[in-house]
């Protein structure tokens, strides 16, 4: 299976990619917005696609054309404004499940926020509101859409190494989520069909990954 990981020069992009190329089953082609990027993914094998994400759906599909399935990765990260908010987080994730279906791609992997229910949207605090809304409406158009989705949402997410051991279920309490650790967990989602259509919370737990992707 030939995975699009859009936004790979993220924190789990790297890992994902990492991830995928380490699978039997997958190879990934990361999608990065500088050339300079491309060198840490050759190195692990993976073919690149220089595309960005605030640029025209047909850019995002021509680097899908191919592909089996795309994960959407990116983020505007916690120091910008609404705008990058808006223009990535929302407007780069509808864009991605535009170019999906262009290019004829089924399968779609969204790493969404732990919590983006509408209730969610209204008890965050201010500065932090506007991501979830992106949040919720991205996974909002995903599911209204044809693609074979899966829709992780993962806790606070840290850079420990990862464990192998989590947690997911629809609803789990909060509770933090090592990057490497959400990366294999997508992976796992990639070789597991039955997670089509599914939306799971994603913790630090003591079950395996695949058998906790299995369980879902």
């Amino acid at each position: 299976m030939n995975v699009l990981v859009v936004g790979a020069n993220g924190q789990i992009g790297k890992h994902l990619v990492s991830s995928i190329q380490n699978s039997d089953k997958l190879k990934a082609k990361a999608m990065i917005r500088k050339e300079e990027q491309a060198s840490y993914f050759k190195e692990l094998g993976a073919e690149t696609a220089v595309v960005d994400l605030e640029g025209s759906i047909d850019a995002i599909a021509k680097a899908a054309e191919g592909m089996d399935a795309v994960v959407f990765t990116a983020g505007s990260g916690p120091h910008t404004g609404k705008d990058k908010t808006m223009m990535i987080d929302l407007d780069g994730a509808v864009k991605t499940i535009k170019a999906a279906e262009q290019a004829g791609v089924k399968r779609f992997v969204m790493v969404s926020s732990f919590d983006t229910s509408r209730e969610a949207i209204l008890e965050a605090p201010e500065s932090f509101s506007p991501y979830v809304a992106a949040k919720h409406y991205a996974d909002e158009w995903l599911k209204a859409s044809d693609l074979d989705y899966t829709i992780v949402q993962p806790g606070m997410l840290t850079n420990e190494e990862g464990t192998g051991q989590v947690q997911a279920q629809v609803e789990v309490d909060r509770g933090e989520v090592p990057r490497q650790d959400v990366a294999d967990v997508i992976t796992a989602c990639l070789e597991d069909d039955s997670t089509i259509g599914k939306q799971f919370q994603l913790v630090g737990g003591s079950t395996s990954i695949r058998e906790a992707v299995q369980s879902l």
